[in-house]
């Protein structure tokens, strides 16, 4: 049997779904497949590599630094991003918080990242390697609308993968997984909405007409997906994992006790759900994991 993993993304929201993965490896639950979606797929490779606490000590160490995100960088003509591209994908990951490209390399599995493509407006769907250090991929999954420049790669331009498949389950079973955990950054009865300030954002990308329609069509197309899941949750072929709240938190959130709290959320839910994953995935019980304790 072949087991998958989804890591919706939702930038900082998506630091619930980093401590689900720390308690995931707390228990030595490893799928066999991994694919996440913007920023579930820049912390998730993390969990690929065996590396329990790094992302959390990233956001905790840097939110504040200037280096790392903040409005100078999106003006500063060289970078065009809310990030600094450099700082971000190239000095954290290879000089201050070095990122283990070997133990990466030896995850027995496949890891995916969803982009999308600017001229044509669909998913595509890279497997995330180690052959670039500057992490190009992670930095085209996460490139959303007006925060981030169009990231090329072999010549494509490529933009968030959230615009066009923001939870692939889908594609982990066309991928030949049998048993899916699907791990959202938002809670029980969230449904998205096309804003009025969606559409404008939609009328900044008319000279790339598809990523516009994109824009207008994620909330329909996102709750739809929401509902399939609900039906596939329903018939046993995924197990879903979210959080209790994000109410008050913000996509681009600073406030660390805030980050702390969604971060245990996401561990407390792992922890707790650890025996039931391993089951469903057929893994052998391990003694001394935690046992469930409480819905989730």
């Amino acid at each position: 049997m072949k087991t998958g993993i989804v890591f919706e993304g939702g930038a900082f929201r998506t630091i619930f779904s980093c401590g689900v993965m720390d308690a995931f490896l707390e228990n030595d639950i490893m799928p066999d497949y991994m694919i996440g979606v913007s920023a579930g797929a820049a912390y998730g490779v993390s969990y690929a590599s065996r590396q329990k606490g790094r992302n959390l000590k990233i956001i905790m160490d840097y939110v504040h630094d200037k280096r790392y995100m903040g409005i100078h960088n999106l003006i500063d003509r060289r970078n065009k991003c809310y990030y600094s591209l450099k700082f971000t994908y190239d000095t954290i990951p290879n000089e201050l918080l070095p990122f283990d490209y070997d133990a990466f390399d030896a995850y027995h599995g496949e890891f995916y990242a969803v982009v999308t493509n600017v001229l044509t407006g669909k998913p595509e769907y890279m497997r995330y390697t180690t052959s670039d250090h500057t992490n190009r991929l992670l930095q085209a999954t996460c490139a959303l609308p007006m925060l981030f420049p169009q990231i090329d790669i072999n010549g494509i331009p490529y933009m968030d993968g959230g615009l066009s498949d923001s939870i692939p389950f889908l594609r982990a079973f066309q991928d030949g997984c049998d048993r899916v955990v699907v791990v959202l950054t938002r809670e029980a009865g969230y449904r998205k909405q096309t804003t009025s300030s969606v559409k404008t954002l939609a009328r900044a990308y008319l000279k790339y007409p598809e990523i516009a329609k994109d824009l207008v069509k994620r909330a329909g197309r996102y709750n739809r997906c929401l509902r399939l899941l609900e039906k596939y949750e329903k018939k046993g072929k995924v197990l879903v994992i979210r959080p209790e709240s994000t109410a008050g938190f913000s996509r681009l959130e600073r406030n660390q006790q805030k980050i702390l709290a969604l971060y245990d959320d996401g561990y407390s839910k792992g922890a707790k759900t650890a025996a039931r994953v391993r089951e469903f995935y057929g893994m052998a019980a391990e003694e001394g994991s935690i046992s469930e304790s409480a819905e989730f």
